[in-house]
């Protein structure tokens, strides 16, 4: 079994953290781990040994939106000693991520997908965003890509 080279990035970061006696950051890169080792587990019925890189991309973004999740409670809550523990997380498992997509850069290549597909209407949405997938992959947050291609195909 071959070892993803962020999946190396973060077992060496929380051995660093160990010997740092960093708290905060061994508990987040352990929780990573733990969260991985899950996922391997559930792949394994598939034929799958270990999840590919693109897919611990997407467990480490659905990590940050759900601490983000708790953030906003927290602070809605009055907690704000448990918002900053979420919020310390988030900049941590944030640093494992590939740069996104944004602004200009977004618009660009949402351009460029309709052009390669021909899209027209909102009907061929589906088309532009495995375009999209296809050319930017793991530098896309599909939330903010999905809401932009509808807009666009819908006259925006």
């Amino acid at each position: 079994m071959t070892t993803s080279p962020l999946r190396g990035r973060i077992l060496d970061d929380l051995k660093a953290a160990m010997r740092a006696r960093d708290a905060l950051r061994v508990s987040t890169l352990r929780m990573v781990s733990a969260k991985l080792k899950d996922a391997d587990i559930a792949a394994r019925p598939r034929g799958i040994e270990a999840i590919a890189e693109p897919d611990i991309v997407a467990l480490l973004r659905g990590m940050v939106k759900s601490r983000r999740e708790s953030e906003a409670q927290y602070r809605a809550g009055n907690r704000p000693d448990l918002a900053d523990q979420e919020a310390g997380e988030i900049a941590i498992i944030e640093g494992y991520l590939p740069q996104t997509l944004a602004g200009a850069a977004l618009d660009d290549a949402i351009a460029a997908a309709i052009a390669a597909t021909g899209a027209s209407g909102p009907k061929e949405m589906g088309a532009v965003i495995a375009a999209l997938k296809a050319a930017h992959g793991p530098a896309l947050d599909m939330a903010a890509a999905s809401a932009a291609v509808k807009a666009k195909l819908a006259g925006g």
